[in-house]
């Protein structure tokens, strides 16, 4: 046990903090606080946080990157895969609806700041992330589990838009028509989804919902809030509008893709208090990134957040990709044809600084998954943060800022 486990440890018991489970039938453990101290006992549970690697460990997860991305996908095969994303991801949605991933309902306590201030309790205040442990410079650690499978927004010129309500009048002249055109008009009128509301959330790369939910669930007592979701495989947002608890009213869910930066949301920029991008931006072309990033920023209000979490560099499934299907440097695609990106820390935060975003938080989650009948250890690995736009950020050369910039919301 190093010193950084045996701080932490000492941390953990001195203070009152979130439990694992909440269902009276499992045992009550603190949250983040399984930590193994004895190698001989790594089999009796199933998980163990803020594990930290051997120099041997990490050696072995570099090799095995080095010869699975030794053979790489072959030049027009990549083609395919950037310029079909979206009918891969169709695919997937198609085979597994609403069924693959479960529902985030860690979101609220890890990413507190997806609600307004008003609307968290004590209860989530008290859950704020591992803001309040101090860990060393090059690794900090977070407490959520998440799927390995990545929800993806690709490449995709896509014209739809959702939830725009035509007047009988605009129908008659043809102007419900053209989606990019009725964007634009609704941002310079104030006339959009969600125009009355006070707080906005968008989540990008929406997928069947299983963010949406859990985020609706927990507004539904405050209508001054609204939540936006998009996707850009048609077939998510139709199962994100078909659930029976969707509503226009408080939600707006519709097919967009965020590597088109001519493509415009139908809201203004620099209205959001809230942008939430898990396990999202690994689906992107790596080249492509930067630019996805910049334009999110945009769409923020100053003082707004943008919560990011994905994959982290040598996670459990980089490892296990086999030779031919690494497209480039830590950039996989899997038998579906969908892709998977793995990130460092340190790209994180040079992306989000580079889009001129503060660093509220990056983190890198490290756990040891076990499984005890087969005797199997699993490392995984992800890389979370908090990026938000300061207070003083303000365009003056963009004409749309100067009317949604800081005034509204």
């Amino acid at each position: 046990m190093n010193a950084i486990q045996r701080l932490l440890a000492s941390h953990l018991r001195k203070r009152k903090i979130p439990v694992r489970f909440q269902s009276s039938d499992r045992p009550t453990v603190p949250l983040g606080s399984r930590i193994l101290t004895d190698p001989a006992k790594v089999y009796e549970h199933n998980m163990w946080d803020h594990v930290e690697w051997s120099q041997e460990e990490e050696a072995t997860a570099r090799e095995k990157t080095t010869e699975n991305s030794s053979v790489k996908v072959r030049p027009e095969d990549q083609v395919k895969y950037e310029s079909q994303a979206s009918k891969y991801w169709n695919n997937f949605y198609k085979i597994h609806k609403n069924k693959f991933f479960k529902d985030r309902n860690w979101l609220l306590r890890e990413f507190p700041e997806i609600l307004p201030v008003g609307l968290q309790t004590k209860e989530e205040k008290g859950k704020m992330s591992w803001d309040h442990v101090k860990t060393n410079a090059t690794d900090s650690f977070s407490k959520i589990d998440c799927p390995a499978m990545p929800k993806g927004v690709e490449t995709c010129k896509n014209d739809s838009v959702g939830d725009f309500a035509y007047s009988q009048s605009e129908i008659r002249s043809g102007d419900s028509q053209h989606p990019k055109k009725k964007r634009g008009e609704a941002a310079k009128t104030n006339l959009f989804p969600g125009s009355h509301a006070t707080f906005r959330i968008l989540e990008v790369g929406c997928g069947a919902g299983n963010s949406v939910f859990p985020i609706l669930n927990a507004l539904k007592n405050a209508p001054e809030t609204f939540l936006y979701c998009c996707d850009f495989a048609s077939g998510a947002v139709e199962l994100v509008k078909s659930h029976a608890s969707y509503s226009p009213a408080q939600c707006s869910a519709f097919v967009h893709d965020v590597c088109d930066d001519g493509l415009s949301y139908p809201f203004p920029d620099g209205i959001l208090d809230v942008i939430l991008l898990v396990f999202v931006l690994s689906s992107i072309h790596p080249d492509r990134m930067q630019g996805v990033v910049n334009r999110l920023s945009k769409l923020l209000k100053p003082g707004g957040m943008l919560l990011f979490r994905d994959h982290g560099r040598y996670d459990l499934t980089q490892l296990r990709f086999k030779k031919g299907c690494c497209l480039s440097e830590n950039f996989y695609v899997r038998g579906d044809g969908t892709r998977a990106y793995f990130f460092t820390k340190g790209e994180v935060h040079n992306m989000f600084h580079q889009a001129g975003l503060d660093e509220k938080q990056n983190l890198v989650d490290r756990r040891l998954q076990v499984n005890r009948k087969e005797k199997v250890k699993m490392y995984r690995v992800w890389v979370q943060g908090k990026f938000q736009k300061p207070l003083h950020s303000f365009h003056h050369n963009d004409p749309d800022d100067l009317i949604f910039g800081v005034s509204a919301g």
